[in-house]
């Protein structure tokens, strides 16, 4: 069953209330998105975007069941990356609020044949959306060479280990195609020893998830977007699971609110003409990172690595 992360916290931070515009960029299992329809109703409009089209599709059956008597819901496939062009596209104002939780729903994580986690022995594909014409997660296990895979695992995973599991790969690769989850994390346990709870192999599927999904590019696309996302007044909250997010994150929101353009993004051909418009005078909603309370970790084991960041613009920026 679907568990939203830090939901009452979320909630309480971007105090929707009834006639406002609320962004889910991030639909998932639709936990965030039912309470914000709650909310917003009856006058209220929603825009619920996420990749995965089995997200979309059981998003939207859920709301035939809970019979909203919202004014307008649209709900998109795409990346939350695209915002402002989906606005655009859809004729869509400048947001109230916007609400994007960075993690796999439990459903993703459970649906069969993705391979997003090892413990079900699935096919290595890993997208978001297996329609992008993306490579999957297998293609690049298989193709990339020993120091392209020690790098992702390095710089999206952490690794310390990245260059012995690299190495190893393209040993075991010139044998036998690696094809799923289990032949990979048994390449990885054979080189570092599991102690504790943690996987050894942790660290790696992370790393390929965010390397096959961009996820850190779009990340830095959205929050270099959000003046042309957020009305004056609007609340983003940003709900991360990891160091890499985190980071981008904690900067971003410290430079709109320093009233300064955020640092140069990595997809900069992307935001071309855009870094002179990032830094907006804003206001941090939380000068820590707000983490789940020990009783929300104890029933969702899921949520604790969460970090949730909040930002509001101020009401005097034009939207």
């Amino acid at each position: 069953m679907h568990k939203p992360v830090l939901l009452k916290e979320s909630i309480e931070i971007l105090s929707p209330v009834p006639g406002e515009f609320f962004i889910d960029g991030t639909l998932g299992g639709g936990g965030h998105a039912v309470e914000i329809l709650k909310k917003i109703s009856p006058e209220g409009v929603f825009l619920g975007i996420d990749q995965d089209k089995n997200a979309i599709e059981d998003f939207e059956k859920k709301l035939r069941t809970q019979n909203s008597k919202l004014r307008a819901i649209k709900i998109v496939q795409g990346n939350y990356a695209d915002i402002p062009e989906i606005l655009k596209k859809n004729k869509l104002p400048k947001a109230n609020g916007l609400i994007v939780d960075l993690g796999l729903s439990s459903d993703q994580l459970e649906a069969a044949g993705r391979g997003f986690s090892f413990q079900k022995d699935e096919i290595l594909d890993m997208r978001f959306n297996p329609e992008s014409g993306e490579l999957s997660a297998g293609e690049i296990i298989n193709s990339l060479s020993e120091k392209e895979l020690a790098d992702i695992f390095w710089k999206y995973g952490e690794e310390r280990n990245s260059r012995r599991i690299a190495k190893e790969i393209v040993e075991k690769r010139r044998k036998k195609r690696i094809k799923t989850t289990f032949e990979l994390a048994g390449i990885v346990e054979n080189i570092i020893p599991r102690r504790g709870k943690t996987r050894p192999a942790t660290k790696v599927f992370q790393a390929l998830r965010i390397y096959v999904n961009n996820e850190l590019g779009n990340l830095e696309r959205l929050l270099g977007n959000l003046n042309n996302i957020l009305a004056g007044g609007g609340r983003a909250v940003i709900i991360s699971y990891h160091s890499l997010e985190d980071r981008l994150v904690k900067n971003y929101f410290r430079d709109m609110a320093k009233n300064e353009p955020a640092f140069a993004p990595a997809d900069a051909k992307a935001l071309a003409g855009k870094k002179a418009s990032a830094g907006r005078q804003a206001e941090i909603l939380t000068k820590k990172p707000v983490v789940p309370a020990q009783e929300e970790i104890k029933n969702n084991q899921r949520s604790r690595s969460a970090k949730l960041r909040a930002i509001k613009y101020d009401n005097n920026s034009t939207s």
